[in-house]
């Protein structure tokens, strides 16, 4: 494993889920007006486990009821350390809670449960070998760059941090105050609908999966059935290695249709209710599938209407 600070680049996956009562984080997350508040709740929560905001940068965050699952880049191996240590010793778990109560303006603690892993390795399991964990990490490089919206959010919190400290001295200049924090910014609390998502700046009712959605994506997601279900192991366990190499043996012969039809089916007989419209669409749409998940939540259908 590299020792050098700049060159030590690894990956891992954050599984993150609420206990609190009411409190659904992908769909918070999938809700434009409260989405800002969970991100910067994520963000000054990590920013905590390293000293740092930019201890540890966010790649991606996918919504996958009922989890959070976000993409990390470590840049360097001991703010890779101190994010270990942090979550080994629940201090991550605890930073994260207090800051979604304040940004999501809650009464009451939002309760999460945490699951770290880095490639098919569950890291939680072997927290204590911190040795271990590290090469984990290290070993799984990033497979992507940062998403165009976790830019954008940031920039948002940037320019909203700004102009906090801009109306504060204006208001209060004092030398001896302390300049506001990211946890000062107020964002709108407008309770979101719990039963959509938003796709392409729209909002879509989550529903299961329909034989009418399972046909057409056997039918349109052609060579890259393989690459969905991919994206879809990483939290269904009736996908994960070797099953999808399987199933393209299995189903050589009979092409690509049936292959794709026996991925899907293996989804929506394992998840049951929670083989929802909105994963199989962040699936598609994770690998550029955008046109196929279009198809599914009807938008082709409402262009030809027009």
């Amino acid at each position: 494993m590299g020792d050098s600070s700049d060159v030590w680049v690894g990956s891992a996956y954050l599984f993150v889920q609420s206990t609190s009562e009411k409190v659904f984080l992908p769909v918070l997350y999938g809700n434009p007006q409260q989405k800002p508040s969970v991100f910067k709740a994520l963000k000054l929560a990590l920013a905590d486990s390293t000293g740092s905001l930019n201890g540890v940068d966010m790649l991606k965050v996918h919504c996958s009821d009922p989890h959070l699952i976000i993409q990390l880049k470590f840049c360097k191996q001991e703010n890779c350390r101190k994010f270990l240590r942090s979550y080994r010793q629940g201090d991550l778990q605890e930073s994260l809670q207090k800051h979604l109560k304040v940004s999501l303006a809650m009464s009451n603690t939002v309760l999460v449960q945490m699951e770290l892993k880095a490639g098919t390795e569950k890291l939680d399991s072997i927290l204590w070998e911190e040795k271990r964990c590290l090469e984990c990490i290290y070993h799984e490089k990033p497979n992507r760059l940062r998403d165009e919206e976790i830019t954008e959010l940031e920039e948002s919190l940037r320019n909203l941090n700004c102009y906090q400290e801009s109306s504060s001295d204006s208001k209060h200049p004092s030398p001896n105050s302390p300049p506001p924090s990211y946890s000062s910014l107020q964002i709108s609390n407008t309770v979101p609908p719990l039963d959509t998502f938003t796709f392409q700046g729209q909002q879509f009712v989550n529903r299961r999966l329909t034989p009418d959605d399972h046909q057409k994506f056997a039918k349109l997601v052609s060579k890259k059935w393989k690459q969905v279900g991919r994206t879809l192991q990483i939290t269904c366990r009736a996908l994960r290695d070797p099953v999808i190499d399987n199933l393209a043996i299995e189903y050589e012969r009979e092409g690509l249709y049936e292959q794709a039809y026996q991925l899907l089916r293996r989804f929506i007989d394992s998840e049951g209710k929670k083989a929802t419209l909105q994963r199989l669409v962040a699936a598609l749409e994770e690998n550029g599938l955008i046109s196929l998940a279009e198809e599914l939540v009807g938008l082709h259908q409402n262009e030809n209407r027009l």
